[in-house]
């Protein structure tokens, strides 16, 4: 009789749609499940670091050149990552005033659609962001990518009418709050007990998820 096989592990990845980190972290995403397949399961959720951008810059960049200095910030910081290219304009010409638009549209696909569904819309918002420089914190043009992607319009603006897409956009955002997440990107790993932030390298994400799924029953608390 054969062994019943391993349950997966299961990481909550926490994102903001706008954070460039988090777009050079795609490549690892798509690396892992390459890697892992099934094995790893990455349970995608929002986290509010770009809910304001307004306020954001002038709490934190007005004295590092406002909009202008934190659209240096992310040229740079994507500078080193070929596969991970930043449009000229973004936080210059192009501004958005929040991510939470984009986290509802996704939420919504989630809602009136699939898991699936959602996970693609928001790397085709992402990639309308960070690639073709769209505003994807006004509705209708983040409205567009997610046509492009063949969902209902209809079916994602009853949902998000009705408050059942912010309302998820909420929890996520409460979520991140109660398990201490600190940014974008954040991984979740082992019950809330093993939290990686930041531009985490790929070879510590394959460590670290070798080491659990090898010793899973060594990571229970010893108290």
């Amino acid at each position: 009789m054969s062994a019943p096989a391993a349950e997966p592990l299961v990481i909550d990845y926490y994102t903001d749609l706008l954070c460039v980190w988090a777009w050079i972290a795609q490549r690892r995403i798509e690396e892992l499940a390459t890697r892992w397949g099934d094995r790893v399961v990455l349970v995608h959720h929002w986290v509010d670091v770009f809910g304001d951008t307004e306020g954001k810059m002038a709490r934190q960049w007005a004295d590092r050149g406002g909009y202008d200095g934190f659209a240096a910030h992310v040229q740079e910081s994507a500078a080193g990552y070929e596969e991970a290219p930043v449009h000229a304009d973004l936080w210059r010409s192009v501004r958005p005033t929040t991510s939470a638009t984009a986290h509802l549209l996704v939420k919504a696909a989630d809602l009136v659609a699939s898991a699936d569904a959602s996970i693609k819309l928001a790397l085709a918002l992402r990639e309308a962001f960070f690639l073709e420089g769209v505003d994807v914190s006004h509705l209708e043009r983040a409205m567009e990518v997610a046509r492009a992607q063949g969902l209902d319009e209809a079916a994602l603006k009853d949902a998000i009418a009705s408050g059942a897409a912010m309302a998820a956009v909420l929890r996520d955002y409460e979520s991140a709050k109660s398990q201490g997440i600190k940014g974008s990107p954040s991984w979740v790993m082992n019950g809330g007990r093993q939290v990686l932030y930041g531009n985490v390298g790929y070879r510590i994400l394959h460590a670290n998820i070798e080491e659990l799924l090898q010793h899973p029953e060594q990571e229970a608390s010893w108290c």
